[in-house]
C-alpha cells in the first residue's frame, strides 16, 4: 500500500501537475489529508486534536470550493482555511490567535500558491499590476495584511502608525484597488 501523496496519486493514476484540476471530492480529500493532518499535528501536537483541526479544514473548504479549481488553488485554498480553523483553535484554547502557517517549516513547500512553479495566470497578473500602480503606503498595509498575514495591530506596528489609521489606510488602499480593477476591466471591455 502507498504511503506518501505522491504514491497515492500515482496508484491512482493522478499526475501532480498543479493546473489540472481534481476528478471529485474525494480526490481532493485524498491528495490533501495527510498534508493538512500533519500541518495540524504540527501544530497542536496531539493526534486527537489534529484530527479534529483536519476534519474542520475540509468541512469548512468543501462547503465553498469548486470542484473545477486547479489542484494549486485547491490547495492554496485548503491552506487558507487551515490557517483560519488554527487561529479559532487558539483563540479558544488559548486566548490568543496564532494565524502564520510557514509552508516552508512545516513541510509544505509543494503546497504553495496556486500555479507555483508555473506562469503567471491572467489574474496573478492583473493582482500584481493593480498592486503596482497604488501608492507605497496602501502597497505596504495590503502586503503586510494579506501576504504576511499580520492582523491589523501587527500591521500598525510594523508600519509605525495607529490602528485605526491602519484600518483607514486598508479600507482607502482596497477602494483604490478596486477602482483600478473596475477601470482596467472597463478599458479592456
Amino acid at each position: 500500500m502507498p504511503g506518501t501523496d505522491a504514491e497515492h496519486r500515482a496508484a491512482r493514476g493522478e499526475g501532480t501537475d498543479q493546473a489540472a484540476g481534481y476528478a471529485g471530492w474525494e480526490a481532493v480529500y485524498e491528495d490533501n489529508v495527510r498534508r493538512i493532518h500533519r500541518l495540524m499535528y504540527g501544530k497542536v501536537g496531539n493526534r486527537p486534536d489534529a484530527e479534529d483541526l483536519t476534519s474542520q479544514v475540509f468541512t469548512a473548504a468543501f462547503r465553498s470550493l469548486r470542484i473545477t479549481a486547479t489542484v494549486g488553488e485547491v490547495r492554496a485554498y485548503l491552506l487558507a482555511t487551515a490557517r483560519t480553523v488554527l487561529a479559532t483553535h487558539w483563540q479558544q484554547t488559548l486566548g490568543r490567535q496564532v494565524t502564520v502557517v510557514d509552508v516552508a517549516v512545516d513541510g509544505l513547500e509543494d503546497y504553495g500558491a496556486p500555479g507555483a512553479g508555473h506562469a503567471r495566470r491572467p489574474a496573478e497578473e492583473r493582482a500584481a499590476r493593480i498592486l503596482a500602480s497604488l501608492p507605497e503606503r496602501h502597497r505596504e498595509i495590503l502586503r503586510l495584511r494579506f501576504f504576511h498575514g499580520c492582523d491589523v495591530r501587527e500591521a500598525a506596528a510594523a508600519m509605525g502608525i495607529t490602528i485605526a489609521n491602519a484600518k483607514v489606510l486598508q479600507h482607502r488602499a482596497l477602494r483604490k484597488a478596486a477602482a483600478l480593477e473596475a477601470d482596467s476591466a472597463g478599458a479592456a471591455g
